[in-house]
């Protein structure tokens, strides 16, 4: 078995255990402070929004040997018609400039500009297109509007599969997830575009299948629980932390995997700006979701569970189990002492026993043959 089957199996027996729950004010504080970041970033960085949400003038035109973004942007702005700084993302067969939007003989100019500055074969090469923000807005809405449906469903089947404790426990680690996400998109400055959405919207049912995976083994575990003075109710809850962990960290170390492939290798290495945007979004969900599952939803769980009074009642029983005096030892048993005579007899029997073992194991001794019974053999008796 490999080494991280053994600690898993382990953990799984609670022959180990990691004290996720019982540290829950830790991992409070520090969810607290990247929330905290997140919004302020938020707040004062905002959200660096694509032209499919804000409107403006794409160009698209083949590169050249040796060609870099400063002159793919400085073809572009010597137009003299582009007011704000262009946004150039590299695409596979040549590059994508994003201006505001432009009229049709702007267009043109922009056309002609980056035709000469690049020594282009015609001014056809540069493909423009127009995107209005009303497609943006509808996109938006129409998210916005299945995420609140899948919400309201997944806070029913929580409360009916499971109980409402719980269903309240993962909408707040989905909220914890998702915040953390546009956090991380507003501090790069990443561009938001419809593959962000789709990103975003994947995430969820990721992060909410790592908590019901802990979940279903919480439950399991507390089953029966108030029977016995076993463990309390986060005890209980943090056991089936364990028992689940390292399922966790195979899911969701083989899900990051081919994501971060794509936002570092492809996105970064390769530079294939168009992946990035939806690589992002899956590379900091999926970590979060994971994060939130262990250290977030369970103690959550926990706290919320303990605030009952069958759970408080158990609390103060299994406390008074571990503050009793020990239970006194099982008396050894004694050996009697045997008299010198008896002992030596003892041994001499044990090596007559061991000798005869011997015996038999070896070869077969064979009977003699010949002479008289009591007498040397040759001689005889006159």
């Amino acid at each position: 078995m490999s080494r991280l089957g053994n600690i898993g199996g382990r953990l799984h027996r609670g022959e180990i255990s990691l004290d996720f729950v019982g540290r829950q004010k830790t991992w409070y504080a520090v969810s607290g402070l990247i929330l905290l970041v997140s919004v302020v970033s938020l707040l004062t960085l905002g959200l660096n929004f694509g032209v499919e949400f804000k409107g403006g003038t794409v160009f698209q035109f083949p590169t050249k040997p040796g060609l870099t973004t400063s002159d793919a942007r400085a073809a572009v702005k010597d137009s003299g018609v582009v007011k704000e700084d262009p946004i150039v993302q590299k695409t596979g067969t040549g590059w994508r400039v994003q201006t505001e939007s432009l009229s049709s003989a702007d267009v043109t100019k922009v056309q002609d500009s980056v035709q000469q500055r690049l020594h282009l074969a015609k001014a056809d090469d540069v493909s423009p297109q127009s995107v209005g923000a009303s497609w943006g807005k509808d996109i938006s809405q129409k998210a916005l509007q299945g995420l609140l449906i899948f919400l309201v469903a997944i806070i029913i089947y929580l409360s009916v599969a499971f109980e409402w404790r719980m269903a309240v426990a993962a909408i707040i680690a989905l909220a914890h997830d998702i915040l953390i996400t546009i956090g991380v998109y507003s501090l790069v400055q990443f561009e938001v575009t419809p593959s962000s959405v789709v990103g975003l919207l994947t995430i969820l049912g990721y992060s909410l299948y790592d908590t019901v995976v802990v979940f279903d083994k919480v439950r399991e575990n507390t089953r029966s629980l108030t029977t016995s003075n076993s463990m309390t109710y986060s005890q209980a809850a943090n056991l089936a932390v364990n028992q689940t962990l390292v399922r966790s960290i195979n899911t969701s170390v083989i899900a990051l995997l081919p994501v971060a492939g794509l936002l570092f290798i492809g996105a970064g290495v390769l530079g294939a700006g168009t992946l990035k945007d939806l690589a992002l979004v899956l590379f900091v969900g999926m970590a979060a979701g994971a994060y939130s599952s262990i250290c977030i939803a369970t103690p959550i769980v926990a706290d919320l569970q303990e605030r009952q009074a069958k759970y408080k009642t158990l609390a103060k029983r299994v406390a008074a189990k571990a503050n009793s005096p020990k239970r006194k030892a099982k008396p050894e048993v004694e050996v009697a002492e045997l008299p010198e005579d008896d002992v030596e007899d003892e041994a001499e029997a044990s090596s007559v026993g061991a000798g005869a073992r011997v015996v038999q194991n070896g070869p077969r001794q064979q009977p003699r043959r010949g002479g008289s019974k009591g007498r040397p053999s040759g001689k005889k008796k006159r």
